[in-house]
Parts: structure tokens; C-alpha cells; sequence
């Protein structure tokens, strides 16, 4: 099968489960919505940039890394050799995630108090943590079978775990309720923990089926596994783990800001959960097709130049990346029709809708950032990915301390538009100038 063709094949079946398990978290999100409130929906979101922070320096860079060695590898016909990789990436990012769960155990007050700024985060905290080493576990595998350009498990995978999650969540509150005692938000984050535990068990009895390769791990080829794991993986961990530690500072900072803007704790953390919980979900809804095009992209472009096919290259590009853009305009005039209807119905929220008209105008960048950084990801160039999100983020966060104090959370979404637009600028122009050089 061709590129061309594995690629369509990959994104399809990618964008299939993305959608569906879009789809259950999107009306999971209005459950919780209405059965916890607006502020505990800020709360819920409060903890998301710690734990994205963990899953940064365990998984993100190590699972990049795994699906681009095993790209090259099945594109130099040594495929044998794709097993040692992932056993070898599993011992580190198991490794690295029990490190996480003992620090957030010991921490989890402090995190909670002088971190994020409300001390009810603490439990939420310490039963998130508990899905670290089996989020680690799935990443690797998931990451093994994208290099191969098998896209069948990591999307059951995502079903599973989705689908885990809500169940338990929706059990947990049935049984609460039942016996007479108020549900907490707290069910929420148990939620996670038992989604990550399923489909990691799943991935793992998945790959116990195909143990004839992964039969071929060799301790004497470990070591050379290990370092070129460690070459690929720490640059792209570290460029994560600084725009996740950027993206959390700007996180627990809106609220903040916005009581110097003069509202009090409560509004603060409702207008949070409102943008984090409702709108921005309803944003990034329809980028299921453009990270499913993104995951299978990155190897498919590592693959093809490193076969030295430049014309194939260029191919993919073009269609990837014109996608995601003309899908991003048809988002964006849907959303500014239909935004202030889809809070309200949905939501039950005013400020909801408001926020997805606004919103609405990053649509065009935001679903075409995502083909563009994995273009740039599977040439190699992780610095540039790096510079660039640091870049995007910074405007951001500049928008967080001296807009949002005088402006409120509008000055807030206008820092969103401003910092997409320059990363897809910049994003454009570091992929034009690699491909004019092959």
C-alpha cells in the first residue's frame, strides 16, 4: 500500500474514533456541567495543567520518539528491531510516571495551595496521579503502532478509555446519590484513573498477541536503543515540558487575573470553567479529524524522506495541511451562526455562547497548527516546534497578566486569536523553508 494511500487509510480510522469519543465527551462535559456547577467545573479544570505537565515529562516526548524510530526502522526493512524500541521506551516512561505518583502524593497540598491557588484541589490531585503510569504505558504502545502505521488500536484504545471514563463516572454518581450523600466533583477525577487503567490493560494484552517481535528484545542492544531513545525523546520532552509548564502558569493565572479585573473567587472560577469546560471544548470539537491527520502524518513524512522521496512529501503536505485549513473556515462560520444557540441549548449558559462566537475566528489556525507541527516534528526539527509554541504561548501569557486585568476575559480571547495566528505564520514558514531545501 502507498503512502498516500496508508496515511488516508490511518487518518480515517483515527478521525472515526476521534469523533466518536469527541462526540461522549462533549455531552459527558454538559453531565458534568449540570450535575456539578460552574465552579466545580473550574475547579476540575484547575488541576488539568498539572497533570498535562506529568504526562509531558513521561510520555509525550518518549512516545514521539518511539513512533519515529519505528517509522524508520519499518522503512530500512528492520523491523525486528522495533520491539527492543519498545520495551526499552517502556522501562523509562514507567520509570519516570512512579517517580511522578510518589511526588504528587507528597506534594499535593502545597501544589494545590501555592500552585494553583485553591486548596480543594488537593484530592483531586491525588486521585489523578493514579493514571500516570497507566497513561504512560498506553502512550508507548499507542506510539509503537502509529510508527508501523497500524491505526486500529490506539483508536480502539481512545474508545475504550473514553468510554471507561464516563461509565464509571456516571455509576460512581448513581451510587452516591443513592445512598443519600451530595456526588463531588471528585468522581470526576476517578473517572480519569479508571479510563487510563482499562485501556492501558487493553494495549498491553494487544501487544501480548503479536510477542514473536517483541520476543527479539535484546539486552545487549539496549544500551544503543536507550541513547538513541534519550537523543530523540529529551529534546522533544523538554520543549513539551516548557510549553506545558508555560501553558500551566497561564492556566492557574486567569483566575487570578480576573479577580485584580474585580471579580470575586467564585465568579473568577466559574468564568473559568465556563471558557475551559464549555466553550473551548465546543472549539476544539471538530479537531478530531485534524489530530487524527497529525498522528498518522508525522511518521508518514519521517518514512518518505528518509526514503529520500521528495515529490511523496510534498503530496501528503499539500492535502494534510489544505485540509485541516478548509476544514478550519467551514468550523469557523459555523460556529459564529450557531455560537450563542449552541450555549444556551447545550449549556444553559449565555456566556457560554459569547465565548464561541469569539472563539470561532481561531478555528482557521488552530486545526491547521496541528499538520503543521507534526510536518515539522517528523522532519526532525523539534526545535523549531519548540520555538514556535514558546512564541504562541508567550503572547498568551502577556495577554493573561496585563489584558485580562483590565479588559476581563475578553482581553483573554483576543490574546488566544493573536497567538494562533502568529504560530501558523511561523509554523508556515519553517516548513516552506524545509522543503525548498530537500
Amino acid at each position: 500500500m502507498s503512502s498516500k494511500h496508508k496515511l488516508f487509510e490511518g487518518a480515517l480510522i483515527l478521525t472515526a474514533a476521534g469523533f466518536i469519543s469527541r462526540i461522549m465527551g462533549f455531552f459527558f462535559r454538559i453531565f458534568l456541567s449540570h450535575a456539578f456547577g460552574e465552579e466545580n467545573m473550574g475547579l476540575y479544570q484547575l488541576v488539568f495543567p498539572v497533570y498535562a505537565l506529568c504526562l509531558a515529562l513521561s510520555t509525550s516526548g518518549i512516545q514521539t520518539a518511539v513512533s519515529r524510530m519505528t517509522a524508520q526502522k519499518t522503512a530500512l526493512n528492520k523491523k525486528e528491531e522495533t520491539g527492543n524500541i519498545l520495551g526499552t521506551a517502556l522501562g523509562l516512561t514507567l520509570l519516570i510516571s512512579v517517580a511522578e505518583i510518589l511526588f504528587i502524593q507528597n506534594n499535593a497540598s502545597f501544589i494545590a495551595v501555592s500552585f494553583l491557588g485553591d486548596e480543594r484541589c488537593t484530592d483531586l490531585l491525588m486521585i489523578i496521579s493514579y493514571a500516570l503510569p497507566c497513561a504512560a504505558v498506553h502512550s508507548c504502545i499507542c506510539g509503537y503502532y502509529l510508527g508501523l502505521q497500524k491505526t486500529r488500536l490506539p483508536a480502539v484504545s481512545q474508545l475504550i478509555e473514553q468510554a471507561v471514563r464516563i461509565l464509571s463516572v456516571l455509576l460512581l454518581f448513581a451510587v452516591t446519590q443513592s445512598s443519600g450523600r451530595t456526588p463531588s466533583i471528585r468522581l470526576a477525577a476517578a473517572g480519569i484513573a479508571a479510563g487510563e487503567f482499562v485501556s492501558a490493560l487493553f494495549t498491553v494484552h494487544s501487544l501480548s498477541r503479536q510477542g514473536r517481535r517483541l520476543q527479539t528484545f535484546s539486552v545487549k542492544k539496549l544500551g544503543k536503543d536507550l541513547r538513541e531513545l534519550l537523543r530523540l525523546s529529551v529534546p522533544l520532552t523538554a520543549n513539551r515540558t516548557i510549553v506545558t509548564l508555560l501553558q500551566s502558569i497561564e492556566a492557574a493565572s486567569i483566575p487570578i487575573c480576573l479577580k485584580l479585573y474585580g471579580l470575586d473567587t467564585s465568579e473568577a472560577l466559574r468564568l473559568y470553567g465556563v471558557l475551559t469546560g464549555m466553550a473551548l471544548p465546543c472549539i476544539q470539537f471538530p479537531s478530531a479529524v485534524t489530530s487524527s491527520i497529525g498522528a498518522v502524518l508525522m511518521p508518514a513524512v519521517s518514512a518518505t524522506s528518509t526514503a529520500g522521496n521528495r515529490t511523496a512529501v510534498i503530496r501528503l503536505l499539500k492535502k494534510a495541511v489544505g485540509s485541516c485549513f478548509i476544514l478550519g473556515l467551514s468550523c469557523c462560520l459555523f460556529f459564529l451562526i450557531f455560537g450563542r444557540f449552541i450555549g444556551t441549548l447545550l449549556f444553559h449558559s449565555s456566556t457560554a455562547g459569547r465565548f464561541i462566537i469569539t472563539l470561532a475566528w481561531i478555528c482557521p489556525f488552530l486545526y491547521t497548527n496541528s499538520s503543521l507541527f507534526s510536518a515539522i516534528n517528523g522532519y526532525g526539527r523539534t526545535g523549531s516546534t519548540f520555538l514556535i509554541n514558546t512564541c504562541g504561548l508567550l503572547i498568551r501569557i502577556c495577554c493573561v497578566f496585563f489584558v485580562i486585568p483590565h479588559f476581563g476575559i475578553q482581553g483573554y480571547l483576543w490574546g488566544l486569536l493573536a497567538s494562533q495566528l502568529a504560530v501558523s505564520v511561523l509554523a508556515f514558514t519553517v516548513l516552506l523553508a524545509q522543503t525548498a531545501k530537500e
